[in-house]
Formats: C-alpha cells, structure tokens, sequence
C-alpha cells in the first residue's frame, strides 16, 4: 500500500473508514462493555468490521482503540499495549496490503485544565504510552479525532511526534454553534494543527454533513494543509437509529468534494454500505 502522502499526491480523495461502535453492536457488543474489549474477547469480530470497510474502498482503516488509555482502562484489567497490539493485529491483517492503519487515538476521559482536573504533563504520558504501542505493533498513521480541546489535541499531537515517525491526522468535533464543546473555533484549530505539523486536519463525528458544512468552509478558506471530513449518519432517534441513508450521506458529501476534501469518511451510525456510496458518489 502507498503512503498516505503517496496517495495524497496521486487521487483527489482518500478514503477513510466508518464507524466502528456501530458495526461492533451488531457483532455481539454487551450491554456496558467497553468497545475496545472486543479486540481481546472477539478479534475476529473485529477483523471482519474492517475488512468489510476495506472491500467497501477504504483506503485508511482506523484500529479500535478511540479511549484504549491507561486512565479509561484502569478497572479494566488490561493495559493499552494488550488492547492496542490487539486491535492493530487485527486491523492490519484486514488491510493486507490494500489500505493504511491509523492507530485511533481520542480523548482520555477526564476534562483538561481548567475544565477539570487533567494536565498536560498527565494527558502527554497517556497518549505517549498508546501512541508508542501502536507504533511498535505496526500502525503506519496516528488519527488524532473527536477532540474539542485544544491543549488535549496539542498533547496528543506531541506525543505522537516524540514517540515516532508516524504522520498524523488531527480531527476536532464541532457543533450547531460552529465551536466545540470547550469553545475552540475553527481559526484557532487550524493554526494550532498546522503549527504542530500534522498531515491532514479536519471535522469528524457529531452532526450530518450539511449541518458542519459552516465549519468545513471555515476551515478550508484558511487551512493549507490538507482536509478531513469524516462525519455523523445524521442524529439518532430515540431508539439509536439514525436519520441518513447511504446515498443521502453520500449526496451531503459531495459539497465537501466541491470545498476540496482530500480525505473523506464517515461516523457514527455509518456501515461499510456509506462508505460504497461516498466512494461511487466521488467516483461519478
């Protein structure tokens, strides 16, 4: 498989994933458990969700690891190096060779300073230690995502850049306000990813595509480095579902294409028929 900027410098758009949680409920995920157990419990399980996102055309996979840290596993009685040599086992063994691994790397749990009681120092050593196994086990990216803080991406991004080589993708979860959860605008989240160095940057999880259309536009007015949009299926009702078909999704996309997307995926609520349907959508 080509490197990411391989693949950058030759398509107009690559390929991510989509979601995992929802796949893995279907895969027999228990009532409570935590999602990243299943690459102990049910590796194969595991296997066949990427596998199935890579037949769909996916040309990066991300590993089943969003919160395998060592303060969300605490009580779990497994460390981040036995979750995350798990997870990618299995990541790479579904890619054999047809798309990239991103070891998934996402907020520790714990709300930053001043929001709450986590310091930079603390949050670095976390991600350092995820960021380190993933590396080792094969991992050949780091997808930062489904951060709204800026000191928690800067600390995972850091991290990242000390443990390894690896290139990163930065991706922060905006809202209806155009700002994320602690109050970062789309301005002050490009010129800090891009100050760090990161690969790609870009939006991924919380709303449709049209409804982060704002925010996407934002960023691409400004950004230089290259963009991600990897978005929500719609919002769930109140039975779980959610509100987009494939080719609705699919057809929200295609005005990130026009904005110049250069990776493109999907979120919650997704399966590997969203995935077809962007790549087709792009395609035509």
């Amino acid at each position: 498989m080509p490197s990411l900027e391989a693949l950058l410098s030759r398509r107009r758009t690559v390929f991510f994933d989509g979601a995992m949680g929802t796949m893995l409920q279907r895969a027999g995920l228990l009532p409570g458990e935590r999602s990243d157990m299943m690459n102990i419990r049910a590796p194969e399980a595991v296997f066949e969700i990427h596998r199935a996102y890579v037949d769909a055309g996916s040309d990066i996979i991300l590993t089943n690891t969003l919160g395998a840290n060592a303060h969300a596993l605490s009580e779990s009685g497994h460390s981040p190096k036995d979750v995350i040599e798990a997870a990618v086992a299995s990541a790479r063994r579904a890619a054999n060779g047809r798309a990239l691994v991103a070891l998934d790397v996402g907020p520790v749990g714990e709300l930053m300073e001043p929001h709450g009681a986590l310091t930079p120092e603390d949050a670095y050593k976390l991600f350092r230690e995820q960021i380190e196994a993933g590396a080792s086990a094969g991992a050949e990216l780091v997808a930062v995502e489904t951060m709204s803080d800026l000191d928690e991406l800067s600390a995972a991004v850091t991290a990242s850049r000390d443990a390894c080589a690896l290139p990163v993708l930065a991706m922060m979860t905006f809202g209806s306000s155009g700002r994320t959860y602690t109050g970062v605008a789309p301005a002050d989240f490009v010129r800090r990813a891009e100050a760090l160095g990161v690969a790609a940057l870009g939006i991924n999880c919380s709303l449709e595509p049209r409804s982060s259309l704002p925010v996407f536009r934002e960023l691409a007015a400004i950004s230089k480095t290259p963009l991600i949009a990897k978005l929500n299926a719609g919002l769930p009702d109140s039975d779980g579902r959610y509100g987009l078909t494939p080719e609705e999704f699919a057809g929200q996309m295609l005005e990130y294409k026009a904005l110049g997307v250069r990776i493109a995926g999907a979120c919650c609520g997704s399966t590997p028929e969203f995935i077809r349907a962007l790549v087709s959508a792009f395609a035509d």
